[in-house]
């Protein structure tokens, strides 16, 4: 009988409520995607679009995460950047409401809309997806490692009440919080780091244990007649919303608000006359660092950040007299009308093979490490933290200037684990990085290359730390994203892939700008290409034998650069390079005239000058 008894208990585990729970037989898949949020769909979107079997195992019955089940329904950032499947999530919004002007209904973002319409559009997205499986209602439970390798991920299914353990080959920690990373006992950071550490030259405070503020959103809803009151709130008091508009401002030693109850309202107006209640102004914002607590811990700390948001809705409803406001009644199935759970700013931070910091956004083309070489994601917001509701908290942090950024792949693969790639917001990134990241276009970009990165790694076979830099790139190119954030280079342009693709080498740089709420590089793509600047990346591959020294590069040099990239003599060159000119759409062909850099892209693209100035992880070309 002992080898029978061995067999059963093999199939039993505790679910996180002490009881035990029979196993259901063992699922199989290639990637798994543990949780649909929006970094969780997009992986799982893009890892069964490279023809992979995918799972993503989701805790609620919704998908987006911070854009729909936590209520976010809106996009902050990269209104000119629209990368990959958020560019496409996006033309969905607009088809589904007809048209960009129907969906620019609030001043918070060009782009609002119902939480409950982005995830029926995700769905439809996920079920056109046939290497593609959703599981809902599945909350995480812990990892089963063997050594640095993650073998099977355990799972409680709410619905038929039971657990299930499902294997892949490569899995993506998409959670909202990092609770994956954190389980398999991967190293990561989680607060403010000190400046000795990081050299920001931001956060000069010294490192803590302080997140951003969180919020717990409602969605009210104009109902164009009078609606009861919510009931009352334990604790409420009027005074806790002071200032939060021009329209009920008593104490003057509170920061006199510059906007009233109803420009306050259309911040976060919806389609649909609804209204996304997330205003961190004495809003309902709150500080509540539940990241390291047990799931049961959360739910019970959170309980303070949902009252919040109760009161500040009774306190628009009674005290500011919006009669006919109320929770949406068509958009949450939750008991209280709430999100399914709150907007989380800020995780867990996995340490990885490369860390994204300040410098990596201000100077990208001057830090140590090349990282921009290796961007897979673009963004645009400015440095964007919540700390109001904490005053321990550095205050200066909302808004911080930058020029736009692409972010690097190597933070997305963990130091310390051969098949878990990390998404959403626990990416390799420091705490003042962390708040231009975190957000939805950035995050979901983030998502898409974590399922291409896990796709294309089991294709290629090799660990995702031993992909190449320049496939995981051209296959984003391939599916429309972004890896350098030109601005003035859109993707109607017919060279886009080729400025991408000779940005990403070094040979071009482009100009960063801050300007607030969407920050800017740009190519300047009619702009004479410095001969000497275009050396200094040039010479880290190949050896200029001449010794010259002038401004601008001509057509005839580019003929020089294009012949060693082709490994052929220049005079071989020059006639196939004059009818490559015309055959692309290039005009004024005359090889003593200074060359434009959208006309060098474009020519040095047809060279492969891309694959020639191979990197590694780190940025730094290889020999």
């Amino acid at each position: 009988m002992k080898p029978i008894f061995l067999i059963v208990i093999s199939f039993l585990s505790f679910h996180t409520n002490g009881t035990a729970q029979t196993i259901s037989p063992t699922q199989e898949t290639e990637v798994l995607v543990i949780g649909g949020t929006a970094s969780g769909i997009c992986a799982g979107l893009q890892s069964a679009r490279l023809g992979v079997n995918t799972i993503i195992a989701e805790s609620t019955p919704w998908l987006g995460g911070m854009l729909t089940a936590a209520g976010v329904s809106a996009f902050d950032g990269n209104d000119s950047m629209p990368a990959g499947i958020f560019g496409e999530f996006r033309n969905k919004l607009f088809l589904h409401y007809g048209g960009s002007k129907k969906v620019s209904t609030g001043w918070v973002s060009n782009t609002l809309f119902e939480p409950h319409i982005g995830d029926s559009i995700f769905k439809i997205m996920a079920k056109a997806e046939k290497k593609l499986t959703v599981k809902f209602n599945y909350d995480f439970i812990k990892v089963n490692k063997n050594a640095d390798t993650i073998t099977g991920i355990l799972f409680y299914d709410k619905i038929n009440q039971k657990n299930i353990l499902i294997k892949a080959k490569r899995y993506i920690d998409a959670t909202e919080l990092g609770d994956v990373l954190a389980n398999a006992k991967i190293p990561f950071d989680l607060g403010m780091e000190s400046n000795d550490v990081t050299k920001e030259q931001v956060n000069k405070n010294g490192a803590n244990d302080i997140i951003q503020d969180i919020t717990y959103v409602a969605i009210l809803k104009d109902y164009g007649k009078p609606q009861p009151l919510i009931k009352r709130p334990i604790n409420y008091d009027s005074l806790e919303f002071d200032a939060s508009n021009s329209s009920f401002y008593k104490d003057s030693t509170r920061k006199k608000p510059t906007v009233d109850a109803i420009m306050m309202l259309k911040y976060g107006k919806l389609p649909g006359n609804k209204y996304m209640l997330n205003w961190p102004i004495y809003g309902n914002d709150i500080y509540l660092n539940v990241i390291e607590k047990t799931q049961k811990e959360r739910t019970i700390l959170l309980e303070a950040a949902k009252q919040q948001t109760l009161r500040f809705v009774y306190f628009i409803q009674k005290d500011l007299g919006f009669k006919n406001f109320a929770l949406a009644d068509d958009e949450f199935d939750t008991k209280d009308k709430l999100a399914y759970y709150p907007y989380y700013r800020e995780s867990r931070r996995v340490k990885g093979l490369t860390r994204m910091l300040i410098q990596h956004i201000s100077t990208p083309f001057e830090t140590e490490l090349p990282l921009y070489r290796t961007g897979i994601a673009v963004g645009d917001y400015p440095v964007d933290h919540h700390h109001k509701k904490n005053t321990k908290a550095p205050q200066h942090l909302d808004f911080f200037p930058v020029p736009s950024f692409n972010i690097p792949l190597g933070s997305l693969i963990p130091h310390s684990s051969n098949n878990l790639i990390i998404a959403e917001k626990s990416i390799s990134v420091s705490n003042i990085v962390n708040g231009t990241t975190r957000l939805q276009p950035c995050v979901m970009q983030i998502g898409q290359v974590a399922g291409l990165l896990a796709a294309q790694s089991i294709i290629d076979g090799v660990a995702p730390k031993n992909i190449s830099v320049r496939k995981v790139q051209q296959v984003l190119l391939d599916a429309n994203g972004y890896i350098m954030p030109y601005v003035d280079v859109d993707q109607h342009n017919k060279y886009f892939k080729a400025v991408q693709k000779i940005g990403a080498t070094g040979l071009l740089r482009g100009l960063g700008v801050p300007k607030g709420w969407a920050n800017a590089t740009y190519f300047q793509p009619n702009n004479k290409v410095s001969f000497n600047d275009f050396l200094k990346t040039w010479n880290l591959k190949y050896t200029y034998p001449f010794t010259i020294q002038k401004h601008d590069m001509t057509i005839d040099d580019a003929v020089y650069f294009a012949s060693v990239l082709s490994g052929k003599d220049k005079s071989q060159v020059q006639i196939s390079f004059a009818k490559q000119w015309e055959i692309l759409g290039l005009n004024n062909f005359s090889l003593q005239r200074p060359i434009t850099k959208i006309e060098l892209a474009a020519i040095l693209n047809e060279y492969d000058v891309f694959n020639s100035f191979d990197v590694d992880i780190f940025g730094f070309i290889l020999k």
